[in-house]
Order: C-alpha cells, then structure tokens, then sequence
C-alpha cells in the first residue's frame, strides 16, 4: 500500500477561552484529509461483553507472517504509529460487515492502544472502482463519497471521526480513525480495554444509513507509565510534565506551562511540541485544557514515531493549529524539557 495521504481537516478549532475552563480541542491535522463533526456527547462506558470477532493471538501472528495476508496497517508510512502496529503484530482481524442491495462494507483490522481506535474499511460495489465512487450524478473519490459518519459507544458518540484513503495499492480501502478521551467528563469513567463500537455511515446517493459492529480490544504490549513531575524554570515562566503515557501508536503527556506577564497574554496559544531522540516531532492529535490567569493545564496526544529514549518537550505559541511544524522564533526560551524513557522492549 501506498504512502497514505493526509491533508490538513477542514477545520480549525477555537482557542481555549481566556477564563478558567475545560475545553476539548482536536489538532487539524495534516495526517487524515477528511474529518466527521458529530455533536460532542457525554461518554458513559461501562463494562462491556466482549464477544467474537477477534482472530486470536495465535491465528493473528500466523497469518502476519504469510506475504500479502500480514496487516495493512505495516504498510503506512506516512503513521509511524500506525506502522508500528502493523509490523508488531498489535492489529487485530476482525470480521465485521454489513450489506445493502449491491453495496457491502467490511471492517477487515482495528488498532486500539487506550486512545487511539482506528480501523480499516473495505468497500465493495458495482459503482465502486478503483477508488473512485459513482453517485449517480458525478464520480467521486472514494474519500469523497462519505456523506456521514458516527461513532457511538454504549450509545453515546464520540465526537471527531477522521478518514481518508489507504493509499493506490489499495484503492478500496478506507483508514477510519478517533481519538478518544480518557475518561469521562462527567463520570470519570475509564473507557474499557475492550468494546464494541456502532459505527453508522452514509454514503453519497444512497438513501441507507450503514450500521456496523466494530469490535475493539486494547494491546497492551510495550506500554510506557510515568509520572515524573519534571519541571522546567526560566524568567520566562515554567514547565512542569506530571505524566507520561508511551504506546507504540499514541504518546499522551500531561503538562503545566506559567508564564509571567506580558507572555501570560498568549496562553490561550501556548502549546507543546514533542520531539523523539532522532529529532522527530510528534505530529499532534487532540486534548484537553484548563486555562487559568497565568498558568495552562493540557492533557495532549500525540502520534508516536517509534522507540525511543527519551522525549523532548518544548512550549511554543501556535500561529495557525497546535499540530503544525514549529520554527525556532516560536518556541519559548528556556523551558525545553526531556523526559528520560525506559529501555523498551525489541520486537
């Protein structure tokens, strides 16, 4: 498959207002060219039955090291995170589809590491070729073709699905991806290692809503915790990193950045860039953030670029969205941290 291309989304999203506040944001992003917006919803997950659909471990492993039947997820280039996934064996087969008429959509892998729930979609048709979709009136990618979709947990959405093409090689097949939140706003609730996921989707010009059973279930291999309350001082302000969360496919730090006046003015701006040890910045997903009169608390997930020993974190003022690449004038002087990592295990 072919290098999978990302766009920046449609969208940018508003600043954290300039009072004390909670506020999901979700980076635009230049790595899935198409987002879904669904009205944000309280998350109420509870325990969930986990039932068939999984290729087991073994199976899995097996068939990964059969040409041409391993995961398509090894094939990503343009996610390392993603990649890695692939390549480590941490993909999961699944069988789940759905028919209306002529047209059939399969969910053929997941990956889900606690934050990050993607999945793959095969789509089959007589309208459908070659990645290109024919509605009726036009024919569009097949990117292009997807009027809605939703994604729900114990009957609650999660806002913020983005999609794209798995690339030339495999015109068919869409990346279906959301990052999910932590816990629950309102229940603090922790989302479970393992659910099922009612995906509903619309294609353009067909008068069907799609409904598919996604079964998710997390890995938990080579999973990196810390909480080293590292922090950071200068006459600018500081840096404090109070927890660290590393998974081969999403990296999530906690941080605190006080500045002192007349920088104070740019919190609702002040983010974190992460570097690996070969210099590579994560590319930003989302988080949360709570702004206060000189100080900006921010739970942020970022994809992960592969082992490394450590992370370097950095405090910059964004110009256009917190994912983007960052030039040296805008970092904040004096307050680059680094956060040593655990040796991590060889595949």
């Amino acid at each position: 498959m072919s290098t999978l291309v990302r766009s920046r989304l449609d969208e940018t999203y508003a600043a954290l207002p300039e009072r004390p506040a909670v506020q999901n944001e979700r980076a635009p992003r230049q790595r899935l060219r198409k987002t879904a917006s669904v009205a944000a919803a309280t998350i109420l997950l509870g325990a969930t039955v986990f039932a068939s659909g999984f290729v087991s471990p073994v199976m899995a492993k097996s068939l990964k090291q059969i040409p041409m039947v391993g995961s398509l997820f090894s094939s990503i280039e343009a996610d390392l995170g993603l990649r890695a996934a692939g390549e480590q064996g941490l993909a999961a087969k699944v069988n789940a589809g759905v028919s209306y008429q002529d047209v059939k959509l399969d969910v053929t892998e997941t990956v889900y590491d606690g934050t990050r729930a993607v999945f793959l979609l095969h789509v089959a048709a007589p309208n459908v070729k070659d990645g290109m979709f024919d509605t009726g009136k036009e024919a569009v990618k097949l990117s292009n073709a997807i009027d809605s979709i939703v994604f729900k947990v114990n009957g609650q959405e999660i806002n913020g699905v983005n999609y794209a093409s798995a690339g030339a090689a495999n015109p068919n097949l869409l990346v279906f991806e959301n990052v999910l939140p932590a816990v629950d706003q309102n229940e603090a609730t922790l989302i479970p290692d393992n659910f099922h996921a009612e995906v509903l989707v619309k294609l353009a010009g067909i008068d069907h809503e799609f409904i598919l059973d996604v079964p998710f279930q997390k890995t938990t291999k080579d999973i990196i915790n810390l909480n080293p309350t590292a922090s950071q001082s200068s006459d600018q302000g500081s840096l404090t990193v109070s927890e660290v969360n590393v998974t081969p496919v999403t990296t999530r730090l906690v941080t605190t950045i006080k500045l002192g006046k007349p920088l104070s003015e740019q919190l609702s701006h002040t983010r974190i860039a992460v570097y690996d040890d070969q210099g590579r910045q994560l590319p930003a997903l989302n988080g949360e953030g709570t702004l206060e009169e000189n100080s900006i608390s921010f739970d942020g997930r970022f994809a992960s670029t592969g082992k490394t020993k450590y992370l370097i974190v950095k405090p910059f003022v964004y110009e256009d969205d917190f994912s983007e690449k960052v030039r040296e004038d805008q970092f904040i002087e004096g307050l680059e941290l680094k956060i040593d990592l655990p040796p991590q295990s060889e595949q």
